[in-house]
């Protein structure tokens, strides 16, 4: 065959190149962060479909400028510039905007990361109300494996919060890293000797200083919090997630979560969804817990998210330069100006602020995991279109 495919004209690579080992790398990333489900094993459930969705005219919002530390521009190259896949707007309950990359199909579910983290402490919240999951327990209470690891002497809201004084660094990019050895446990790198991911968390040592007075920022402690949340509940994250989350909010579309070789759900980076349910997540957040009517999340949870958490703990973190004036509870980042977030590596944002009525989520394929300078341009758009209401 000769010329070039309908996948290479609007991807630029076939299909063929995406492998376990680059699926994270640009420019094969703009295709995975979509179709993870073909590359990690995955359980998968379908709630309708998403693309039947009337996208919202984002038509009158592109040619607005914005003032970004990095210079004016107008929206438009400001998605461009920040690698952006999709883009989502919710005003008063209410869809007012969608913009899709050309290499994005409205509704497709999207690998949201960390945001999974966020997620996965809602369904935390909905136990702690179902008093199945106590947040001042020990978590060999529920995970007893992890005696002889950093989580020995840890409480569950150590783990809610990242303040688990815990040996391990977010080594993205280093290959030969205990990071890198996470990642084989989690499926989601080549390689391995064949361990799990609670073989892997039950194998993490802690540091010398106590848990509770640092935030750090560790993603192991959310797949740990996963597994809290099965042994609290008996039940696998993605039936909860079904259960207690996906129905009552009404999702339109596909939502998937990546598992490791023995099903356990990789909570703390592996949920994909599409942009619009994302939001539909931060809308019930923005409503104290309800959505469509019904009490999802109890009100005293939400309130406790958005407002709790130690002031001092965040203060000692490296990530005080992101938000100086913020906290983190329960998996969620408060900025200390009234709005909330949750982050992802690669350009994932779920934003929500009440004073506005607003939810954005904006998801892309961001070459870099983390780009500080991104990130300061991100902030001032959300804010910036928290200022058009």
């Amino acid at each position: 065959m000769t010329g070039r495919t309908v996948f290479e004209e609007k991807f630029g690579f076939r299909r063929d190149e995406v492998t376990l080992a680059n699926w994270r790398t640009a420019p094969f990333s703009r295709w995975a962060f979509q179709n993870v489900t073909e590359i990690v094993p995955s359980v998968v459930q379908t709630y309708g479909q998403a693309q039947d969705e009337e996208p919202a005219d984002a038509g009158g919002l592109l040619g607005e400028a914005v003032e970004l530390p990095g210079g004016a521009q107008t929206v438009q190259a400001f998605l461009e510039r920040t690698h952006t896949d999709a883009l989502t707007i919710m005003r008063g309950g209410a869809f007012i905007a969608d913009w899709s990359a050309p290499h994005t199909r409205f509704g497709t579910p999207h690998l949201a990361f960390s945001i999974s983290k966020s997620l996965t402490a809602v369904i935390a919240g909905i136990l702690e109300g179902d008093s199945l999951l106590d947040p001042d327990a020990p978590v060999i209470r529920y995970v007893p494996e992890a005696a002889r690891s950093a989580y020995a002497d840890a409480t569950v809201r150590h783990v809610l919060d990242m303040t688990v004084s815990l040996d391990f660094e977010e080594a993205y990019l280093e290959p030969e890293s205990v990071f890198a050895r996470y990642r084989q446990a989690m499926l989601w790198n080549p390689g391995g000797n064949g361990e799990s991911l609670l073989d892997l968390l039950c194998d993490l040592k802690r540091l010398p200083g106590p848990h509770g007075e640092v935030f750090r920022y560790r993603s192991p402690n959310s797949d740990m919090l996963g597994i809290i949340v099965e042994r609290a509940s008996g039940q696998r994250v993605s039936d909860l997630m079904r259960e207690r989350l996906w129905r009552l909010l009404g999702i339109r579309g596909t939502v998937a979560v990546t598992v490791d070789r023995v099903g356990h759900a990789r909570t703390a980076g592996g949920v994909s969804l599409s942009p619009r349910d994302l939001a539909r997540v931060g809308e019930m957040m923005r409503q104290g817990g309800v959505a469509n009517g019904t009490r999802v999340v109890a009100e005293s949870w939400v309130r406790d998210t958005t407002s709790a958490g130690s002031r001092d703990a965040w203060l000692r973190s490296d990530f005080v330069g992101l938000l100086p004036e913020g906290r983190y509870r329960n998996k969620w980042y408060q900025s200390g100006k009234g709005w909330f977030c949750g982050i992802g590596i690669h350009g994932q944002w779920l934003v929500v602020d009440p004073a506005s009525e607003t939810v954005v989520v904006k998801m892309g394929s961001q070459p870099l995991p983390v780009n500080e300078a991104l990130d300061s341009d991100n902030l001032a758009f959300f804010e910036w279109v928290f200022g058009t209401a």
